[in-house]
């Protein structure tokens, strides 16, 4: 599942034990552009943007086996989040456990907006709005609904019976993974949302580990994060339109905290604490920019670098290997 907001490293682990087996010459490309390095690994409290998530995805999927999505969203277990994992689990119902999930998305981490809806018998858990890249969100919603089902089942302590899932993109080769993650039913594609449908009366089903001494407690310490996140998700945007109305000329770090209204130090232990960096955010928006310009078949490599604020078009190719683990002209082919 994953939406906005700063996430722990759960995913990215999963991503590099699945393809690179701990071994760093098969990680190292997987992190390419991400600003993330193997040692970031082994902090437990290491936070880290959506950006720099999709990041080490869109790198995994040209080495990765197709049904890398259904993989990783069967992986990703209620107790890998934290808080938010301990007041799912001593909720009284399913729906509650659900409800509480979906008000707080930002701890998630969704690549969706999630929304639960009851017609009739069915309950219908549905993610929809994508925002990142649209080669990404077959991969997404596979990963999404894998995992909101892996979740529900973690919950509940038995599977949970779905009677129908949907998904907006193409019937895949591999359809018959799917019945490792969704059991025999019926399979929708090319359907207009993607999403679970279940028989609405399992909302209703009481959790094994229900406490209403600790869930209490736990969503109230939801609630305080929350707000710190929206905080941080705040700042992050308003220093990447900073950055990024002039990748070629970028205000310097002091002058980026002089916009912000504060003192480099503070700007400074904001970003490390939301798990990023001023190079680091430049090195992203100038990647992301770069990629754009190279698809522009007809702008030569030289002036996409001087685009980048790069003088020399070594330097920018240099830059460009370290954020993508190829040359502007490799990955241009």
């Amino acid at each position: 599942m994953r939406q906005s907001g700063l996430i722990n490293l759960n995913l990215v682990s999963l991503v590099l034990q699945q393809l690179a087996a701990d071994t760093p010459a098969r990680a190292e490309p997987l992190l390419a552009g991400s600003g993330l390095q193997l040692d970031d690994l082994e902090q437990p409290h290491r936070l880290i943007t959506l950006a720099q998530e999709q990041r080490v995805i869109a790198n995994a999927l040209p080495v990765a086996p197709p049904e890398l999505g259904l993989l990783l969203g069967w992986r990703l277990r209620v107790s890998g989040y934290g808080l938010l994992g301990y007041a799912l689990l001593s909720a009284p119902t399913l729906g509650a456990a659900l409800q509480a999930a979906l008000a707080h998305q930002g701890l998630l981490g969704a690549y969706f907006t999630l929304r639960l809806e009851r017609h009739g018998e069915l309950a219908w858990l549905r993610a929809d709005d994508h925002p990142f890249a649209p080669e990404l969100e077959r991969c997404n919603a596979e990963c999404c609904l894998a995992s909101l089902r892996a979740i529900c089942c973690d919950l509940l302590g038995t599977p949970l019976p779905l009677v129908q899932v949907a998904f907006r993109h193409a019937e895949p080769a591999y359809r018959a993974r799917y019945g490792d993650c969704f059991g025999a039913i019926p399979l929708a594609f090319n359907a207009p949302f993607n999403g679970l449908a279940f028989p609405a009366t399992w909302l209703e089903r009481g959790l094994p580990l229900a406490d209403p001494v600790t869930h209490r407690d736990a969503l109230e310490q939801c609630g305080r994060l929350a707000p710190e996140q929206d905080r941080q998700r705040a700042l992050l945007a308003r220093i990447r339109t900073l950055l990024g109305a002039d990748l070629a000329a970028p205000p310097s770090f002091a002058a980026l905290a002089g916009h912000l209204g504060m003192a480099p130090r503070s700007l400074r232990r904001h970003l490390q604490a939301g798990g990023s960096g001023y190079q680091q955010l430049l090195d992203e928006l100038r990647f992301a920019r770069a990629r754009d310009l190279l698809a522009q078949e007809r702008l030569p490599i030289y002036r996409i670098a001087e685009a980048m604020g790069f003088s020399e078009t070594a330097s920018f190719r240099h830059a460009f290997r370290r954020w993508s683990g190829q040359s502007p002209r490799g990955y241009r082919l």
